[in-house]
């Protein structure tokens, strides 16, 4: 494991936002995905990647709920689909809403239904659907975001999403080759480093009552580069298509992508229903439902694909703003 930091690096001052919450990640070279862990990582390739600021913490309530405050913003989850964006669909489900996360007694197989549930009237001001609300958790991470909502807030703000190699890039937090943010163990010397599951996922959980769900956005140590909660609580959306894995290493250091953006918009729909051609976003970090029995993707290098007009319990977003060229 190295720890690299380019002293070259010039840091300009960030205009000002909504969120002042913003921390310089450096630009370098650094090592892009894993070997070691799931194909769609792999491979392990080094790419150049430009400074840029980045949020300290997830968007939060918040931030969110200023949003929409001042913009009248209407999120996906509350709005009813459109029946032709979803042909075959049974039209009694054709009601706004979310996808939340609830606890099974017991398990059969591993259908996902079990633990996952559409429920109409779930939205980031009900997290858990029904007469949920957000009280106690103005700072926790906003979630029920699609990617359009997120794509909003960010220009609200003047801001963008980032791009996946920029999000690896300050998850890692100077340490070239961890397995984690933080170093090469999950809990170092017993620390809870990230807020992630405890217990066997999906049916127990060993945390207090009340708290295995999201947490406040700064409950955790934040990284080498001041980053917090950059793994575990929710995964973040990025701006890359999905794209099944990395590209190859280049042969030579001349030819090192420089801020890669992704693969097209068409390798990202989902073979398994090719009827519905909806694109898939990369999201990274991880979530308070990770555990290492089932998802052990609590990881700067791992990723997974989440469709654009999708929204959950356990999804949120940050955002970045990069340099100018006459900055």
């Amino acid at each position: 494991m190295t720890l690299s930091f380019n002293s070259q690096d010039v840091r300009p001052e960030p205009l000002r936002s909504p969120s002042e919450n913003l921390i310089w990640i450096p630009g370098r070279t650094f090592t892009m995905g894993s070997n070691s862990h799931y194909t769609e990582e792999a491979p392990a390739h080094p790419v150049k990647v430009d400074g840029f600021w980045i949020q300290a913490t997830p968007v939060t309530n918040r931030d969110f709920a200023e949003f929409v405050r001042e913009t009248g913003y209407v999120t996906f989850a509350e709005k009813a689909p459109d029946p032709k964006d979803y042909p075959g669909a049974r039209p009694e489900m054709l009601k706004a809403g979310s996808l939340v996360f609830s606890p099974p007694k017991s398990l059969a197989g591993t259908d996902m239904t079990q633990w996952w549930s559409f429920k109409f009237g779930a939205t980031w001001r009900r997290p858990h659907g029904g007469l949920s609300d957000l009280r106690g958790k103005f700072d926790h991470p906003v979630v029920h975001v699609a990617y359009c909502d997120a794509v909003a807030y960010a220009a609200w703000a003047g801001m963008d999403l980032p791009p996946e190699a920029e999000w690896e890039l300050a998850a890692r937090g100077g340490l070239d080759d961890a397995e984690f943010a933080w170093g090469e163990e999950l809990h170092p010397n017993g620390t809870i480093m990230a807020n992630t599951w405890h217990g066997t996922f999906p049916v127990h959980s060993t945390k207090p009552a009340g708290k295995d769900r999201t947490s406040s956005v700064r409950a955790f140590p934040p990284n080498g580069y001041g980053v917090y909660d950059i793994i575990g609580n929710v995964w973040e959306w990025t701006a890359d298509f999905w794209s099944a894995h990395h590209p190859e290493p280049e042969a030579k250091a001349c030819c090192i992508p420089k801020n890669p953006r992704g693969g097209p918009q068409e390798a990202s729909f989902d073979f398994r229903m090719p009827d519905i051609k909806i694109p898939r976003r990369v999201l990274k970090g991880g979530s308070h439902l990770c555990a290492p029995n089932y998802c052990r993707r609590y990881r700067p290098a791992a990723r997974h694909a989440e469709p654009e007009d999708t929204s959950t319990s356990h999804v949120g977003f940050r955002c970045v703003r990069r340099v100018s060229a006459g900055s």
